[in-house]
Order: structure tokens, then sequence, then C-alpha cells
């Protein structure tokens, strides 16, 4: 269909993902590897599995309603959000176990921690700077600023921009 938003013209790529059409394409590539394009009973998608990531990225970059963002990608409103519903989680990156992260502080009538506990508190400084910064580069995604999302939905789209904003550093 003519006049439609498709990830075959890489013009739509980088404004609605951030992503160059090469690290598009990993993305794409990591999603079938995962079974997002996977034959599965029922009706057909009715848009390729590229065009499918490029419409759910620019849902969270738009926030854009169903009613909205549909027509662009000549998909109806349920068809849109029976994507954004079923590849939201898929592009979410997988959580990692790890250890909760406490500073030391001084007790009472101590003058100074130990060496060991001020490196300790330096690293750990380090690593929220790291996270204040993730959600600095995150109020770029306006579905974080107006957000609509009931359930998981936040929670999926969070994660899935983390995934694409590390694709993007990542190169």
């Amino acid at each position: 269909m003519a006049g439609v938003i498709t990830a075959s013209d890489p013009s739509w790529i980088a404004p609605f993902t951030g992503l160059s059409p090469r690290q598009f394409g990993k993305l794409v590539t990591v999603l079938r590897r995962e079974g997002a394009d996977a034959v599965r009973r029922g009706r057909p998608w009715s848009l390729p599995l590229e065009d499918r990531a490029l419409l759910v990225a620019a849902y969270w970059r738009t926030n854009l309603t169903m009613r909205q963002l549909a027509p662009l990608f000549g998909a109806s409103k349920s068809a849109a959000d029976r994507i954004i519903d079923h590849l939201g989680p898929m592009l979410a990156l997988r959580p990692r176990k790890r250890r909760l992260v406490i500073p030391h502080r001084r007790e009472r009538g101590q003058t100074e921690l130990p060496d060991w506990k001020e490196e300790h508190n330096r690293s750990h400084k380090q690593v929220r700077a790291r996270v204040a910064h993730v959600f600095a580069r995150m109020k770029a995604w306006k579905i974080l600023r107006d957000c609509r999302l009931k359930g998981d939905g936040v929670h999926h789209a969070m994660l899935g921009i983390a995934r694409i904003h590390n694709l993007a550093l990542a190169g």
C-alpha cells in the first residue's frame, strides 16, 4: 500500500527507533531467532516482522493511539494492538539476576570508612550515575512521559526501549 510507514524504506527506521538500518536489521534477526516470526495457528500477521517491530517502536516513541498509529502502517486498529501485545514483550530485555547494591555508611562515632568500603561506595556512585543517565535518555520516548499502558505494558516498554538503546550504543 502506498503512503504507509514501512521498514523497507530505511528513512523511517531512525526517527522511530533511534537505530541505523543495520542495527535495526540486527534487532529483527534477534527477534526472528527468539521465535517472533514463527508460523502459528490462525490468521497470519498482516505485516512482515520488520514492519511489526517498527510499529512497536513507533508506538513507544510517539505514544499515538491505536486509531492514529494503525493507518500509518496500513493495518487495522485491532491488528496494531495485537502486534504491540505480542511483540512488545519479545523486544524487552531479559532481566539479569543481580545482587542489590547498598552503600556503606559510617557508624555513629566513626570518623571515616575503611578503604574497601570507600572503594565500594565509589563504584556504587558510578552505577547510580549510569542509571540516572538511562532515565534521562528514556524521556525521549513519549510512551514513558504520557503513559496509557496497563498491566505489564510499562514494564515491557521500559525493557524494550532499554534493549533498543543498548543496541544503538553497541553499534
